[in-house]
């Protein structure tokens, strides 16, 4: 029996306001591409991910008209003011014969420097985790809490804390029901783990590298930048 076929879902309609500037941070060139060719690029590159969809802007007028990376089709979508409700709308955008039961990718359009070798042990976890999986980083700072004024009040245990990354790895039905569930109750949540949480789904942590990291400043962008130049030239003969 075949198993069901894996589609990547990017949320892409959002303005990145923190960057700052008139180009939306998915749109920034990095090693001579959009940071979201190198997200797609890094998804459909994978023999398992059979396709993407997009979650566009309405009247987004950068996106270059893509239909297909890698041989494999890319779809898009209007998404909507928060990222929930763009990965909502991309979730309902994909194919009918999608089946219920089909593993989906989440991953954010400013995250370029995905790795094979994370993505193969994300899709390996999600496959044996009823309740989905996500590429994640412990903490390992020191975390401090502050009071308004900017002052520390607390340094909190780091122990068995993670950051988020992406991509987070769900069953399409299931991932859908629980965004529905959180647009309904009025929750805003920042991921797709967050919806998950809230119907007692307990996602599995799967380590991923550090340098997985989301273009959020100008200083991500340059780091970036020299990650993907490093990969290239090493690739050289």
């Amino acid at each position: 029996m075949t198993a069901p076929a894996i589609w990547a879902v990017i949320p892409a309609a959002g303005r990145g306001t923190r960057f700052g500037g008139d180009v939306p941070k998915q749109y920034l060139e990095a090693a001579g591409q959009p940071l979201i060719a190198h997200a797609l690029d890094a998804l459909l590159g994978h023999p398992a991910v059979a396709g993407a969809v997009v979650a566009l802007a309405a009247g987004d007028e950068r996106w270059p008209g893509w239909t297909q990376r890698h041989g494999k089709p890319v779809l898009r979508c209007v998404g909507g003011g928060e990222r929930a409700d763009s990965v909502l709308a991309a979730l309902q955008a994909l194919p009918a014969d999608i089946a219920a039961d089909a593993l989906v990718l989440v991953h954010d359009a400013a995250r370029p420097n995905l790795r094979r070798d994370d993505l193969d042990r994300l899709i390996d976890a999600a496959c044996t985790s009823a309740d989905g999986a996500i590429l994640a980083a412990p903490v390992r700072d020191t975390l401090k809490r502050a009071d308004g004024d900017g002052r520390i009040t607390a340094t909190e245990p780091r122990e068995a804390l993670w950051r988020a990354l992406t991509p987070q790895a769900f069953r399409r039905d299931a991932l859908v029901e629980a965004l529905r569930q959180a647009r309904a109750d009025g929750a805003v949540v920042t991921d797709e783990a967050m919806a998950m949480e809230r119907t007692g789904a307990r996602p599995r942590l799967v380590e991923g590298r550090e340098d997985n990291l989301k273009v959020t400043t100008p200083a991500d962008l340059a780091l970036a930048e020299f990650l993907l130049a490093r990969r290239e030239s090493s690739l050289l003969p």
